[in-house]
Order: structure tokens, then sequence, then C-alpha cells
């Protein structure tokens, strides 16, 4: 091949999913000299990222802890997180027009509102020449004659590199599917089975109506097979079908885990966490001594919503109840119902510096369709900016190597 022919020839990545992660990979590989399609299966770009932060976007978070990551290999996310971590997240975003504000560490864009973060994403991508296409889908990916090939519905795309960043089941978004899962599959991956997480539990029992629409304050622990997995503190909201809220979300990934896996997960919610079980006995003792006239219900007005009294009153042990009320956990709600998965392509058979696979070269994951997940409060998409961000350097700079191959031949 000529040098002057060569130099006209671009080479061609291709970025399936127009979600968080999507978006940045595309960003990055135009950045790094490619030329970028993204491929995606609804009507438009980012719908996931407007449903985040209940349509707020939660962009990602300050206080940093590495336990806030989760997956079969958890450490995994360290490089990804070590190359563009929040500082640079945060600059990035600067740089694109995005003004933040800070909410006890939690980052969201000052206008509060999700449609800002895509806007702005897909500004800066249509100034890279990256080409968007809507209503999309994707039903396959194959690696011939020297090219990759992307199946849609109606049309093949040939391309030098692609990056998978096809989201999760999770969510309701419309849309939102595990068609990332079937084709990693498809090209020889393993996955790590995607279920729901960062949602409520559904729990075995009959007393639930009699708490349903409570919040109230408490620590919930997650026993697996009698051990402690997991605990969380803080407002619990108790349902018609077992407990919702944010400590809730935090360990019920451990919980649905566990249950898929056959094993017993059992839920103790304690009511009154500031005081152990001898102090609560000694604090309602004195209540009784200085109010002898109440009984043992209007002894617990004040310190409890009235409904929950009701069912803790109706307990076997009182004490018992306030600080070790015990739920099976049965279920979780839908994949709908969910804020992201667990689960996902297995990150032992991916590169963790460049997102590339180890089985195929040329093909990069980002985001929700690999087997990491975070804790509520901006980690998930962090792992989709700093996941995304990787993928489209390193496609880019393959791409980019590739084409001075064919033009020193």
């Amino acid at each position: 091949m000529k040098k002057s022919e060569g130099q006209d020839l671009k080479k061609q990545v291709f970025v399936v999913g127009a979600g968080a992660s999507g978006l940045m990979a595309a960003i990055q590989a135009a950045i790094n000299g490619a030329a970028v399609t993204v491929l995606e299966q609804n009507d438009r770009p980012g719908r996931k990222i407007c449903a985040t932060g209940n349509g707020r976007c939660n962009m990602t978070n300050l206080n940093q802890d590495e336990n806030a990551y989760r997956g079969s290999h958890p450490e995994f996310v360290k490089d990804a997180l070590a190359q563009f971590p929040v500082e640079k997240t945060l600059e990035f975003f600067q740089e694109l027009g995005i003004c933040t504000t800070d909410r006890d560490g939690w980052i969201y864009p000052r206008s509060s509102q999700a449609q800002s973060v895509v806007d702005v994403l897909t500004m800066k991508a249509r100034s890279l020449k990256v080409k968007l296409k809507t209503n999309q889908t994707v039903t396959g990916v194959s690696f011939t004659d020297g090219q990759w090939k992307i199946h849609t519905d109606g049309w093949t795309y040939n391309g030098d590199a692609v990056i998978l960043a096809n989201g999760s089941r999770a969510s309701s978004v419309a849309g939102s599917s595990e068609s990332g899962y079937k084709i990693a599959e498809s090209l020889g991956h393993h996955l790590i089975e995607p279920l729901p997480a960062l949602t409520a539990l559904k729990c075995k029992g009959n007393s639930f109506s009699g708490w349903s629409g409570v919040r109230t304050e408490g620590k919930i622990t997650l026993y697996i097979d009698g051990i402690p997995a997991a605990s969380q503190q803080g407002e619990l909201q108790l349902t018609d079908y077992g407990v919702s809220g944010i400590p809730v979300f935090q360990i019920s990934r451990y919980a649905i885990r566990a249950v898929h896996e056959n094993k017993n997960a059992e839920l103790s919610i304690n009511f009154f966490p500031e005081l152990n079980q001898k102090e609560l006995e000694e604090y309602l003792e004195q209540r009784k001594t200085a109010c002898p006239y109440k009984t043992e219900k209007e002894l617990l007005i004040g310190l409890f919503p009235e409904k929950l009294i009701r069912v803790l009153c109706a307990q076997k042990d009182l004490i018992h109840g306030i600080n070790d009320f015990r739920l099976p956990v049965k279920d979780s709600l839908s994949f709908e119902q969910a804020q992201v998965c667990s689960g996902g392509v297995d990150t032992s058979e991916v590169q963790s510096k460049t997102m590339e696979s180890r089985l195929h070269k040329g093909l990069y994951f980002a985001g929700e369709v690999l087997d990491l997940d975070g804790v509520t409060g901006g980690f998930n998409l962090q792992i989709a900016w700093s996941t995304g961000m990787l993928a489209g350097r390193s496609a880019g700079a393959h791409v980019r190597d590739r084409q001075i191959r064919m033009i020193n031949e």
C-alpha cells in the first residue's frame, strides 16, 4: 500500500450502546484519531443517564472507597480509577460546560438535570465527527477476514475495533437489555450470572401489610447461612413485600446472589441501634417507672411510628423484636426495578489497564456489561466514566497503530 493511500484510510471503531460508558468511549476513541460510530438501540442517546439520581444525575462521589466497588474481582476497577479518577472526571465535564454541586460528596450538575450531562456528551461527540446512529439493534458481532462485523437487524457494519457498552438488564428505561451479555458469550467470554442489585428485597412473612409505608431509622444486617455478611444503617422503608431504602439497596447484591445459590439469607433489623439489648431493657424500664400508667404499646409512642409499634407489640419478645427483628429473604424485585446488575462479563478475561478482551484483539468492554457494580452515590457512573475512557482510548490507539502498520507496508 502506498503511503498516500494509507493516510486517507481512517480506521473505524464501533461502539455498541450510547449510555454513559458508550458516549465516553466514543469521545475518547475519536480524540485518539479513530473514525467512530455509535450504535444505540433506543431512539436517542443517554436515556438511562436521564434516569439516574432521580433525574438529576449523581455523576460521581468525592468520598472514594475501594469497598464501594463490588464484583467477583473488585480489584479489577483499580486501574481504571487510577487512570481516570474522580478529579479527572470532574475536569472532563467542566471542560464540556458542566458546573457541578457537591452534596456531602455526592456530585450533581448544578442544573439538577441529568439531560444536561447527556447534552454535553452528545455535543462533544458530534464535534469530533462521531456518528450517533439510533434505533440500531445489534444482533451479533463476529470477526472474519481481518475485520470486525457488527450485525444489526438491517445491516452489517465493518470495523477495526468494537467496544461493547450495551449496559445491563437493570432499569425501567425502555431498551435496557441483556444483548451485551449474549454477544460476549457468543465470542467465548464467560459470564457471572447477572442478577438485580441496588434494589428492594422481598421477604417471607405475613405481617408486612401492618407496617407498609413506614419510614424509620435502623440498622440492617444480612446473615448468609448464619454468618454476618454485610451491614448498613440509615432510613429503612418498610413495604408490603419486605424492606427497601438505601441501606437495603447497599446489601441487596449479596442477599440476592445468596438466595440464587440456594443459601439461607436472613435479615436482622435493629430498630433502635443506639442501645444494646441490656441498655434498651433499662431504658424501657425507666420509661415505665416515669409513666407507670402507660401500657406496653403506649411506652413506645415517641420512639417508633405507630404502625411499627403495632407490629413490634405483636412479637413474643418485645426487646428481641426491637433490636433483632428477623426476616428471611425470599427474592428481589424485578430487573426493571433494580438500579444496576451484579454479575456480567468475567473481568478475569479482560485487561484491566485497557479494557481489551484477553480472548480477542480489538474487542473492548465498558460499563455495566462488566462484572462490576458499586454502591449508591455516583459510584456506578464513575465505573462507566473510567472504564469508558480506558476502552475508548485503548481502541483508538489500537486502530491508530493498525493504520500506521498499513501505511508502512
